[in-house]
């Protein structure tokens, strides 16, 4: 017997308006019953203050007793919507709002393990994990590529990322390839941006030959490896019968040339630290990943007295050496955002087995965390802010700190994220009493059909 899921009556959503207003701008990618169910996890999502598990996103929204929990597993296992479209519509609140006009986009790029349990989870293996303890670095569970924004916000002053999109690591597939689905998601960036520049910023791992066909406005910039096969450009044609020269000799590796390089002194604004440091740049070819586009390298030596402590490389025509050194640099931020997505918003903690709840469950929850930033920094932040957290007045140490993200340093999260979650719990909280019935003016089920 088919079971049928019982739908509520429609009603106004007793949430913030302001929170509203940013859910509406995800209505086109669902249908009506599935966008009243998008709004209702979401928010739930971002009122739950304990495990965000699809149950909890249920109690966070106080349907617990109203709603099945059928109707909750239905919207991420079976309902008709697409995470990848979720993803670009996160990308596109984020860029209208926080990236002004003109400028380029800056986008970084890294994968994550959400660790898993159980031989029936969808695509989950065995992965490499940094974070994992011991000399094996391993961990079993789902792994994921995710794109975030790099903007810049007005209460810190350091770079801030927000996730916006992730892809799934499948084994034994096309997906398999980390560089092959960020790829996928630039591509899509772009064609929803046209005209419009783009910088991708990662780390060594995703270089390859995915990138000689890196769509236009898209540049991409990476730690080089230290045996990346390095060529001069071609020769001018000769005028003699055959093919011209699709690249020149093979350069000499990059401890050699740096021995032999003249390093030139460029200030930087790097970890919160301006500083001045030795660079040396040129322009050569790194054919088996770029092909025949050139490319621009650039050693830095920071202590060491004859090599170089890093390589970059960037597809950018004629860079600004600082500014590229800059832009690797802020590439932590993305660390810092997984981190918080993990530790502060939740994700990860919802246990979907099934193909599609496991694709788009973790799309879904980035999403949230992009929408809570957003609904923060438009709306809740307030200058005197880091003034008003604790029970006495900060110091001065204790305010730089705040706005530079360090004074959580120990537990490796952000007091931005602390910060907003704490804003967005405190909101929900003060809508959820002021829509409640007074005592005596209804049953308890009432006076709340959602929220």
């Amino acid at each position: 017997m088919k079971r049928v899921l019982l739908m509520l009556p429609d009603a106004a959503v007793p949430a913030p308006a302001s929170l509203m207003t940013l859910l509406a701008v995800f209505a086109p990618l669902f249908t009506a019953p599935s966008f009243r169910t998008f709004t209702m996890l979401a928010c739930g999502f971002l009122a739950q203050s304990g495990k965000r598990t699809v149950c909890g996103m249920l109690t966070g929204a106080g349907l617990s007793r109203l709603w099945s929990h059928d109707r909750a597993h239905y919207f991420f296992s079976r309902a008709r919507w697409n995470p990848g479209d979720l993803g670009i519509c996160a990308a596109k609140l984020v860029i209208g709002l926080l990236v002004p006009d003109g400028e380029p986009v800056e986008v970084l790029i890294d994968d994550t393990l959400f660790r898993r349990r159980g031989k029936k989870v969808w695509a989950a293996s065995w992965f490499h994990d940094g974070s994992a303890l011991g000399p094996a670095k391993t961990g079993y569970g789902n792994n994921w590529v995710v794109l975030a924004v790099r903007v810049r916000l007005p209460m810190v002053s350091r770079p801030v990322a927000i996730p916006v999109m992730a892809k799934l690591v499948i084994k034994d597939t096309a997906s398999a390839s980390r560089l092959w689905l960020a790829c996928r998601m630039i591509t899509r960036l772009a064609a929803e941006f046209p005209g419009r520049q783009i910088g991708v910023t990662a780390d060594s791992a995703y270089a390859g030959h995915e990138l000689k066909r890196l769509p236009g406005g898209v540049t991409w910039t990476t730690r080089l490896r230290s045996n990346a096969a390095l060529h001069d450009l071609p020769p001018a044609p000769t005028g003699r019968k055959g093919r011209p020269r699709k690249k020149g000799d093979r350069l000499p590796r990059l401890a050699k040339i740096a021995a032999g390089a003249a390093f030139s002194r460029v200030t930087v604004t790097r970890y919160g630290k301006t500083e001045t440091i030795a660079v040396y740049a040129f322009t050569c070819l790194w054919y088996s990943v770029t092909g025949t586009a050139p490319v621009t390298v650039i050693l830095i030596r920071d202590k060491s007295k004859t090599g170089c402590d890093l390589a970059l490389v960037t597809t950018e025509k004629d860079p600004d050496v600082a500014q590229v050194i800059e832009r690797y640099a802020a590439r932590w931020a993305i660390e810092v955002a997984i981190e918080d997505a993990k530790q502060i918003f939740g994700t990860g903690q919802a246990r979907n087995r099934t193909t599609a709840a496991v694709e788009r469950t973790v799309p879904f929850t980035l999403a949230c965390q992009a929408i809570a930033v957003c609904w923060y920094a438009i709306t809740g932040h307030h200058p005197a802010d880091p003034l008003r957290r604790g029970r006495g007045r900060l110091s001065a140490r204790q305010i730089r700190q705040w706005q530079d993200g360090t004074c959580c340093a120990g537990n490796g999260t952000s007091c931005l994220a602390n910060t907003c979650r704490s804003w967005v719990l405190a909101m929900c909280g003060e809508q959820r009493r002021h829509d409640d019935p007074a005592p005596g003016q209804g049953a308890p089920d009432q006076g709340r059909d959602s929220w």
